[in-house]
C-alpha cells in the first residue's frame, strides 16, 4: 500500500515521513549504529554475539504483534514466521563457518569477519516494520488480509532466521571447538 502510494504520488512522502513519530527515527538510528558495527572484524564474548539476533527477533515478534495481534489471523502469521524462521536457522546456522571467524577456547571469545549481512538485515526489518506499520494505520483492513498478513510473517521470519542461524553457526563453531580440545579420557 505504502509502496504503491509512494509509487503513484511521490509526493507523499513528505506526509509519511511528517506523520512519523520521533522515536522512530531514534530507533532507526540505534539501529543503523547497530549494524554499522557489525562491519568491521571483532572479538566479541558468546553472550553479546547473541544481543543482536535476540534484539531483531524481538523486533521481528514485535512488528507482527503490533500489525496483526488483534487480527483474526494472527495465528496463522506467527505459524508462517515460526516455519520461515525455522527453515532459514536450519539453512545458515549448519553451514561451514565464514572464512575468518574463529573461536578461543581458552578465552571464549569469538573473532567475527565483518560484514554488511547485519546492517542489512537490520534495516530490512526496520523497513518492513515502517511499511507495514503505515499500511495498516492507512488501511486497518489489511491485518485481515490473509496473502498480506502471512507475507508479512513469512518475511520476518526469513529475517529473524537468518540471524538466528548466524548465531547458531558460531555456536556450532564453539562446540566443536571446545570438543576438539577436550583431551578423550580411556580406560
Amino acid at each position: 500500500m505504502l509502496i504503491q502510494l509512494l509509487f503513484q504520488y511521490p509526493q507523499a512522502i513528505t506526509q509519511v515521513v511528517r506523520n512519523t513519530p520521533t522515536w522512530v527515527w531514534g530507533l532507526l538510528a540505534a539501529l543503523l549504529a547497530l549494524g554499522l558495527t557489525q562491519l568491521r572484524k571483532r572479538e566479541i564474548s558468546l553472550a553479546r554475539m547473541a544481543i543482536t539476533p535476540i534484539a531483531m527477533v524481538g523486533l521481528s515478534v514485535w512488528g507482527s504483534a503490533s500489525a496483526f495481534g488483534a487480527s483474526p489471523l494472527f495465528g496463522y502469521v506467527m505459524l508462517a514466521w515460526a516455519i520461515c524462521a525455522a527453515l532459514m536457522l536450519g539453512l545458515i546456522g549448519t553451514r561451514a563457518p565464514l572464512p575468518g571467524m574463529r573461536y578461543d577456547v581458552a578465552t571464549r571469545i569469538f573473532t567475527v569477519p565483518g560484514s554488511w549481512t547485519p546492517l542489512l538485515l537490520i534495516l530490512a526489518i526496520f523497513m518492513v516494520k515502517y511499511v507495514v506499520g503505515a499500511d495498516v494505520a492507512m488501511q486497518p483492513a489489511l491485518a485481515h488480509d490473509g496473502t498480506y498478513t502471512l507475507v508479512v510473517g513469512a518475511l520476518y521470519g526469513l529475517f529473524s532466521g537468518v540471524f538466528a542461524g548466524r548465531t547458531a553457526r558460531l555456536w556450532l563453531i564453539a562446540h566443536r571447538s571446545a570438543t576438539a580440545a577436550t583431551p578423550a579420557f580411556t580406560t
